[in-house]
């Protein structure tokens, strides 16, 4: 496949390092713009501005398959998506940091009147951000929460931190809730697929897929996650602020929102009904002890400064908060933060990966999810004719890999090995990244 990237930017470099191995990679963008580590890609580079017709020949847009616009300008992505297709009648792929794009462009595309000019894909990384945090911050002492099959599938990733239930235990002598699977262990910050005769130590991280009841007696038999979350502190009211508070009002979860502009707290009081609004700086020590941020049950910070927000978290950590979550916008600096001690850090450039690698995937298999900084990948897969009546135990994987869930119509189901599964299931599978695609190519029949 073809694309073409407009933007070398910390997005841009993303996409192109990860698809440059399997297709045909151009990045558009001025020489000045010009990444570091893009010399040691086998990629192509054009310089110049997309929306220049010229710079789309150049690039051979007429034999693109995707054009990325993901740029630093919302305005400057639109115009070149918009000439790209208007040119080269290729699928565009729109990066907006502004929610009135987004609405407008999908508005648009939905229009009779805008027949074949109009943008295919719109990603506003803040809205996956904020989607993303709030399936966390609801489900008491996950580090990852993914939802499956309209919610009635669920991914769960928990910390061992001296549970004597388990630890030290092997995974089949755990006895692990019924209709649940452990499917994935990170342990050192390497993740791999788990067999029933793996020991579990301290410090592991333990995923689960199973169906949401399951997951709940889960929770509160192995990981004390027996009351909800209740009250939450927001440090940084800016778009993602807006958005997560909003959602969390309608859990009618007590939240509060400290921001330090006074300006934007009157804009959150007008457009928020039940969250309180602080106008203070959540680095001053005396303030958040003030504010009992040390009682929350969950501390977020999502500024949009690494630095300030790795602060804010580890005085809240120090005030004794029981989670923190903390928005990272170098993806490169994830790792620091959790090393330092922060529970979740999380990216809304991961999040947008995400999202292109799944519109990439073939018609039959999507990417629902990553997990462990892309580790790990949750794909969902149709069974086809050659498939149907085979039992889990016979598929004969070429490499390891968990088929979590089993979809049939209306139906979920948290198969074991004598499971069989047929024609239009849909099978959502776990399995690491390096052999994501032995898997997929497993179920493709020629």
């Amino acid at each position: 496949m073809k694309i073409v990237i407009y933007g070398a930017t910390e997005i841009g470099c993303l996409l192109a390092t990860e698809f440059f191995e399997d297709h045909d990679i151009t990045i558009i963008d001025k020489e000045e713009n010009r990444a570091k580590e893009l010399s040691s890609l086998d990629i192509s580079f054009v310089a110049g501005n997309a929306s220049n017709i010229d710079v789309l020949k150049s690039a051979d847009i007429k034999n693109a398959d995707i054009f990325i616009a993901c740029t630093n300008t919302d305005e400057a992505n639109i115009v070149a998506c918009l000439s790209a297709k208007q040119y080269g009648g290729v699928r565009t792929i729109c990066f907006v940091n502004r929610e009135e794009y987004k609405n407008t462009l999908n508005f648009e595309k939905n229009s009779e009147q805008s027949k074949n000019f109009f943008i295919d894909y719109i990603i506003w990384p803040e809205e996956l951000l904020s989607q993303e945090i709030f399936r966390i911050v609801t489900v008491a002492q996950a580090l990852d929460v993914e939802n499956f099959a309209d919610g009635r599938a669920r991914l769960l990733e928990y910390k061992v931190q001296s549970n004597p239930s388990i630890t030290g235990k092997k995974l089949k002598e755990c006895g692990f809730t019924q209709d649940t699977l452990m499917v994935g262990l990170t342990r050192n910050g390497e993740l791999f697929i788990p067999n029933g005769d793996t020991e579990i130590q301290d410090e592991d991280k333990l995923i689960f897929m199973g169906n949401v009841h399951s997951l709940n007696i889960l929770a509160g038999t192995f990981f004390h996650e027996k009351d909800p979350v209740k009250n939450v502190a927001i440090i940084g009211g800016g778009t993602v602020g807006r958005i997560l508070a909003r959602s969390l009002e309608t859990l009618k979860i007590k939240t509060k929102i400290i921001e330090k502009d006074h300006e934007r707290c009157e804009f959150l009081a007008e457009n928020l009904t039940n969250t309180l609004i602080i106008n203070g700086d959540g680095t001053n020590m005396q303030l958040l002890d003030e504010e009992e941020i040390g009682s929350a049950d969950v501390v977020i910070s999502i500024t949009n400064n690494d630095e300030r927000n790795l602060l804010c978290s580890l005085l809240a950590k120090q005030l004794g908060a029981k989670r923190v979550i903390s928005r990272v916008s170098k993806v490169l600096n994830i790792p620091l933060f959790e090393k330092v001690g922060i529970d979740i850090a999380i990216s809304a450039k991961n999040a947008a990966l995400n999202e292109v690698k799944n519109d990439l995937q073939e018609n039959n298999v999507d990417i629902l999810a990553t997990v462990e900084q892309g580790q790990g990948e949750v794909l969902e897969i149709a069974v086809v004719s050659e498939f149907d009546g085979k039992k889990i135990m016979d598929l004969k994987f070429p490499a390891r890999a968990v088929v979590g869930v089993v979809q049939r119509r209306n139906k979920v189901i948290i198969p074991k090995g004598d499971t069989e599964i047929h024609e239009d299931d849909i099978l959502i599978i776990f399995t690491t990244a390096e052999n994501a695609d032995q898997i997929k190519n497993f179920f493709k029949v020629n």
